[in-house]
């Protein structure tokens, strides 16, 4: 069975602030943020059932898979470089736990999104539905 994305086409068009991805690729942005929640949350949306979720957690759930996707398609450069961080003339730019970016099993997000996920419960070793 093919693996199904937390949010579809038109929950990207409703939710996501920036529309960023272009509507060819916007299913395929939708399943990679999707598998990358799973990491984040540790599989337990899989384990639990996305159906068996209180709708408070769907819809978090949802809208940060728009946004992680539209994060990940604007920042796709920064995040597939092998390099964690650089520096010339004395400018330097790091990827990875900063200030406004945190990455978990080799998942970057924005801290904003991580916190919001954060409220479905299932980031932490103490999760529960």
């Amino acid at each position: 069975m093919a693996y199904t994305p937390y949010a579809n086409i038109n929950d990207y068009l409703e939710l996501s602030d920036i529309k960023s991805i272009p509507q060819e690729d916007v299913l395929n942005k939708l399943r990679q943020a999707s598998r990358h929640i799973d990491s984040l949350t540790f599989g337990r949306i899989n384990r639990y059932g996305f159906d068996n979720l209180t709708t408070f957690q769907k819809d978090i759930i949802r809208e940060v898979t728009c946004r992680l996707a539209d994060f990940e398609y604007e920042n796709e450069d920064l995040i597939q470089s092998v390099l964690s961080s650089y520096s010339l003339n004395g400018v330097s730019m790091s990827i990875g736990n900063t200030w406004n970016v945190y990455t978990q099993n080799g998942v970057a997000i924005s801290k904003d999104l991580y916190a919001l996920l954060c409220q479905t419960g299932l980031c932490t070793g103490l999760a529960g539905v």
